[in-house]
């Protein structure tokens, strides 16, 4: 995959937080950045930096790959750029809210991958969901695999409605734990801990059950729950507290995002 990129060239329009995540990764991971050309109104210094990565000139003839990853309302500028470049380029949007069929307008009869990342993409731990389009083939899916994952996981989904759920979830995910970070927090400021040390608690905690979670794929998070609670203890306790409230709570959070997601495509 990397040899077919280092050849024919990787565009990337778009490079803010999620799609220089990316470009980090790929770099690490063996792309040249001679094979790399990024349109971006407003290059970040980081960019910058990138010696050999071609910054806001012309587009290669043929390039494998085409990144979408500007913000929706950018989109109807963005677009017309790319739309020379033809049905040999595999097009991957990972733009929320932006169906197939709206490249499928603009670009015309290309295979276009949409994507679904999430922030944690960032340090390498983020999880992708794909599908694509009829003129995908599955060498040009598994190549988009590939290339998402330099940024963590990646998942093949059976249909694209399924990614408004996935939005829900993963996409706004990450928000929901920060939020919980900040509640467990301040939970424990309320019983007398110091602020800064509430605060170191509730993010080593969270990100650390997490890792476990992470790591220990094989046993699943009600017994990884069951294995902290001891039978009257304190964590049976808080759980007591908790349990009764958090999966409608869950379910309802979840239920708005994805609403949402299909709003914005409507």
């Amino acid at each position: 995959m990397m040899d077919e990129l280092n050849t024919r060239g990787l565009v990337l329009l778009g490079c803010g937080k999620m799609g220089g995540a990316m470009l980090a990764g790929w770099l690490a991971g063996g792309l040249k950045p001679e094979a790399v050309t990024v349109l971006d109104p407003h290059p970040s210094d980081w960019l910058k930096a990138q010696t050999g990565v071609r910054i806001n000139t012309d587009l290669p003839e043929s390039p494998a790959v085409a990144i979408i990853a500007v913000k929706p309302q950018m989109m109807g500028d963005a677009l017309p750029a790319l739309r020379a470049l033809g049905a040999a380029t595999t097009f991957v949007s990972i733009a929320a809210g932006t169906p197939i069929a709206a490249f499928e307008e603009a670009l015309g009869a290309v295979p276009v991958v949409r994507a679904m990342p999430n922030t944690p993409a960032a340090v390498g731990r983020g999880i992708s969901a794909v599908i694509g389009n009829s003129a995908v083939t599955p060498e040009q899916l598994d190549m988009a695999c590939d290339l998402l994952s330099a940024v963590g996981e990646v998942v093949r989904l059976e249909n694209e409605d399924q990614i408004d759920a996935v939005t829900g979830v993963s996409g706004s995910g990450p928000a929901y734990v920060f939020h919980m970070i900040e509640a467990l927090a301040a939970a424990g400021e309320a019983q007398g801990l110091a602020p800064d040390l509430a605060m170191q608690l509730a993010r080593a905690t969270v990100c650390g059950a997490g890792e476990l979670a992470h790591s220990d794929a094989e046993t699943s998070a009600a017994q990884l729950r069951k294995n902290v609670t001891s039978p009257n203890g304190t964590t049976q306790a808080g759980l007591e507290v908790l349990m009764p409230e958090l999966p409608d709570l869950m379910r309802r959070t979840v239920e708005a995002a994805t609403n949402r997601a299909k709003e914005l495509r409507s």
